[in-house]
């Protein structure tokens, strides 16, 4: 019977994230309903590799999903980046699913800015599914591409698209990877107030809207929540900087499968500057 439970929920897992690799990662972007678009941090590795572009620290992250509270739907990721002159690079590997049904993919990814207010980039992903013994595994490579450009001080808008190419999974039924599209605003009212709201389009399913806030309330404190529809889901969270780390927390909630929480932690190591070094 429990075997049965966790099929039909890793089903609906499956179906309503739009899975085989394109899952938004960090615990962050859980927190305000799944917007990405426009945030810049190690998890514009997966999510928006334009974001790369305006990272200038080298930084790696881990990240924990409990879909549901279920092991089976648990979802795992990890992530380093790379800053080079202009932009950085940038990896990714992402582990979704359990003994019976398992995907992960890897990716490598780069992201260059032009100026102070834009950026893009690119993904190539290596993507492995895993159904069961008797129905073996398959292997796909996929693609990514993205821009972020700051129209303001206020403004930032982000564009996104999955798997352009539109990969095959399979060649029974012409079955293909889903190729997504996705676009985002991102209005700061101050410092410490943020808005993003963005809309995602997968090209077999309907459009997800997707909308969240972050509260920046102290130096090492921040406040967060959102919603997306579609099914409708809601979300919140916080995070904590701490010197050289900071870990971010978040929980969604889904109004038939339950509560989903997540957690993430990124180490950033800031550059020291010449003129803060100690003398010799």
């Amino acid at each position: 019977m429990n075997k049965i439970i966790t099929s039909i929920l890793l089903f609906f897992s499956i179906h309503l994230n739009a899975q085989i690799g394109n899952d938004n990662i960090g615990a962050r972007s859980t927190a305000m309903g799944g917007f990405t678009t426009t945030l810049s941090d190690v998890w514009s590795t997966n999510n928006n590799q334009a974001g790369l572009g305006f990272i200038t620290d080298f930084s790696g992250g881990i990240y924990y999903e409990n879909r549901f509270l279920l092991k089976e739907t648990s979802y795992k990721a990890g992530a380093l980046v790379m800053p080079v002159k202009i932009g950085a690079l940038g990896i990714s590997v992402t582990s979704f699913g359990f003994e019976l049904y398992n995907e992960t993919k890897a990716g490598l990814s780069y992201g260059q800015r032009f100026g102070d207010k834009f950026s893009v980039g690119v993904q190539l992903n290596y993507l492995n599914t895993k159904l069961a013994q008797e129905y073996g595994t398959k292997t796909s490579i996929t693609s990514a591409i993205g821009l972020i450009a700051k129209l303001s001080k206020e403004l930032s808008l982000g564009v996104h698209l999955y798997n352009p190419t539109r990969s095959k999974l399979a060649e029974y039924d012409n079955e293909r990877i889903p190729t997504i599209m996705k676009l985002g605003l991102e209005y700061r009212f101050s410092e410490k107030v943020m808005m993003g709201i963005e809309t995602e389009k997968d090209m077999n399913f309907d459009a997800v809207v997707k909308a969240g806030l972050e509260y920046h309330i102290t130096e090492a404190l921040y406040l967060r929540g959102g919603i997306s529809t579609n099914p409708t889901q809601y979300a919140f969270g916080f995070g904590m900087k701490l010197k050289d780390f900071k870990i971010d927390i978040s929980s969604s909630f889904h109004q038939t499968l339950g509560i989903t929480p997540s957690i993430s932690i990124i180490y950033v190591k800031n550059k020291i500057k010449k003129a803060d070094s100690p003398s010799i």
